[in-house]
């Protein structure tokens, strides 16, 4: 299913005459270096093609590249596996450990493949043996920085003719015709019947192209078929590679290439959560292919703003009944992966239809929504949810695989459950900082109600303070957050504080609140003692004198006893009925009554 997704893609896209990607038999690949020569075989000049950012390499545009093998994407070790016309620095240039035996390779690929006595060939030929002999003076036209960075031999080199105007040899017509006919004359694997595609009496492909761009995995690029134990192997298949899981040439070059190109710097198909790495596709082109995967990831930061444009994006094509028609029966694809040593992991798979696609997406950012300030983003991308409950709000101590898991609920559909480690790292997280802010607030509201959803029986927590809600730790949050209210009223107002009740007892008061609530009820006392404004001290009054009217009246009023202890559910249920509280206290009203939905 997976796989012939991929195939699909691969021929939408060159059906429609995307020039972006890849044709059979070629690769899109940035180059490094340009090296000119003239007829005879002199280097002319070294065109550099990349710029140096902060130090780091930035390639300069993609071409289009003969692809003989494997080796375009990884190198084996064994120095004599070169790419035709252009390869990096050590199979092109000779530089860099086995150098000189990476150079005779890199010549012997063209004999192999394009014996022809071509000009543009016959230059190259000639470069390649005064290169081989020590004698083409090439160090005259390399700068100290360029060899420098030729040293290293990981830059890529091609070669073009200094006539021909900027047209790289692997473009000339003359090879370009050449390298068709090499290309249907070379010799295949074995012949079988593929699984991909169902066609018998194809050549299959017996080593797979590596895929690269999946975060955490071998930079060189993993597989996501390969067979490397004899428990894997099917049956009288030893070490015989693809005809353990038999795909042709052409299918295999594919899928393996679409997957490459939705995982190609800058795409925008493809969003970093976590160390999981998610690509998105269509079965059909539509603009929502390209605004779907910014719901996820962290916008760039030239675009700060282009997740909650995506958002609303979705909404209107929603609302406005357009994924009502035939867009929103595209079939619409997610595919997760993550690194597995030499692998590349599959995490989750979703196909489904647009419009449901859309419907499930939207139904997690209304789960998210929550009571903030106006400057708080309406929208929260699940990076921002995870770094908001990560140790020291850093990505690199967010669990590993919980962004991946997130993803796969949310697209499962609205009545499937969040991780429960993403409940665990929300309360934790409350706890340590003794804080909760609004990422942390969406969060849990999010998990508690598709926890009560499945149930079916309890009613969801809404979006601002709910007085009406019954339940006992949301009004045990709620009553600290008065507690603490009092308390800052009682010393001139918020800020004036070094710590609050919420510094020294909001762990105790959030996990075994019987042990510090009665202490904090009696100390409120105190402090409604030292308000100056007898109006709040009325709102604010003694604890045995509680009526429905005021405000702790209005929280306890009903509740029976309180908790000895509450669990990881109750602990989330108290830090939202804390934060509900804490935000409508900050909500400016023309009463005195508890009010709604402000920023602390």
């Amino acid at each position: 299913m997976i796989l012939g997704a991929l195939h699909d893609y691969y021929n939408r896209l060159r059906d429609s005459g995307d020039t972006e990607i890849a044709p059979p038999g070629w690769i899109r690949k940035p180059i490094d270096y340009v090296v000119y020569l003239t007829s005879d075989g002199q280097p002319y000049r070294l065109e550099s093609r990349f710029e140096l950012l902060n130090g780091k390499r930035k390639s300069g545009r993609a071409e289009l590249l003969p692809n003989i093998g494997k080796q375009a994407q990884k190198h084996t070790n064994s120095g004599e596996d070169a790419n035709l016309l252009w390869d990096n620095a050590a199979f092109a240039l000779g530089f860099g450990k086995d150098g000189h035996k990476k150079l005779r390779s890199f010549a012997s690929a063209i004999e192999s493949w394009l014996p022809e006595r071509e000009v543009g060939l016959n230059a190259l030929r000639a470069f390649l043996q005064l290169h081989l002999d020590g004698k083409s003076g090439f160090g005259n036209i390399v700068t100290p920085v360029d060899s420098e960075a030729l040293a290293s031999g990981s830059p890529i080199v091609t070669f073009a003719l200094v006539e021909d105007a900027g047209l790289l040899l692997c473009q000339r017509p003359e090879v370009l015709q050449a390298y068709k006919l090499a290309g249907c004359g070379k010799e295949v694997g074995p012949i079988g019947t593929c699984l991909l595609t169902g066609a018998e009496g194809l050549p299959i492909q017996t080593n797979e192209t590596v895929i690269k761009g999946v975060w955490g995995a071998q930079s060189s690029g993993a597989n996501i078929i390969s067979f490397n134990k004899r428990s894997f192997e099917s049956y009288g298949k030893t070490e015989r590679g693809g005809e353990n899981a038999p795909i042709s040439t052409d299918a295999s070059f594919a899928y393996t290439t679409a997957l490459n190109f939705l995982l190609r710097d800058g795409s925008r198909s493809r969003t970093q959560i976590g160390d999981s790495t998610s690509v998105f596709w269509a079965a059909r082109p539509t603009d929502l292919e390209s605004a779907i995967p910014d719901l996820f990831g962290e916008p760039p930061k030239d675009d700060p703003d282009r997740g909650i444009t995506a958002v609303k994006a979705l909404y209107s094509a929603i609302d406005s009944g357009r994924l009502a028609g035939a867009e929103g029966s595209t079939r619409f694809f997610v595919l997760g992966l993550s690194p597995n040593a030499a692998r590349v992991a599959i995490r989750f798979f979703h196909c489904l239809p647009l419009r449901e696609l859309a419907c499930r997406i939207r139904q997690h950012f209304d789960d998210l929504k929550v009571a903030r300030a106006p400057h708080d983003a309406p929208y929260l991308s699940i990076f921002r949810l995870l770094v908001a409950c990560a140790a020291q709000g850093k990505a690199d101590n967010i669990p590993p695989n919980l962004g991946g898991s997130v993803v796969d609920a949310i697209l499962a559909g609205p009545n499937t459950v969040y991780p429960a480690q993403l409940l665990n790292v929300a309360v934790n997280r409350c706890r340590a900082e003794r804080a909760v802010n609004y990422p942390r607030a969406a969060v849990l509201k999010a998990c508690l109600n598709r926890l009560i959803r499945q149930r079916s029986h309890e009613e969801e927590f809404k979006e601002m303070l709910d007085p009406n809600n019954t339940n006992a730790a949301y009004r045990l949050g709620r009553l600290f957050a008065v507690l603490e209210k009092i308390q800052e009223e009682a010393a001139g107002g918020h800020g004036k504080l070094n710590s609050t009740i919420r510094d020294r007892y909001y762990g105790a008061a959030s996990s075994a609140p019987a042990s510090v609530v009665p202490l904090l009820l009696k100390l409120k006392n105190h402090h409604v003692g030292k308000l100056d404004n007898r109006g709040k001290a009325m709102l604010y009054r003694a604890f045995q004198d509680s009526r429905p009217d005021d405000y702790i009246g209005t929280i306890i009023w009903g509740l029976k006893d309180i908790p000895s202890h509450l669990n990881l559910q109750q602990q989330g249920q108290f830090a939202l009925g804390y934060y509900h509280q804490r935000q409508a206290f900050f909500t400016k009203t023309e009463s005195n009554e508890p009010a709604q939905g402000a920023k602390l």
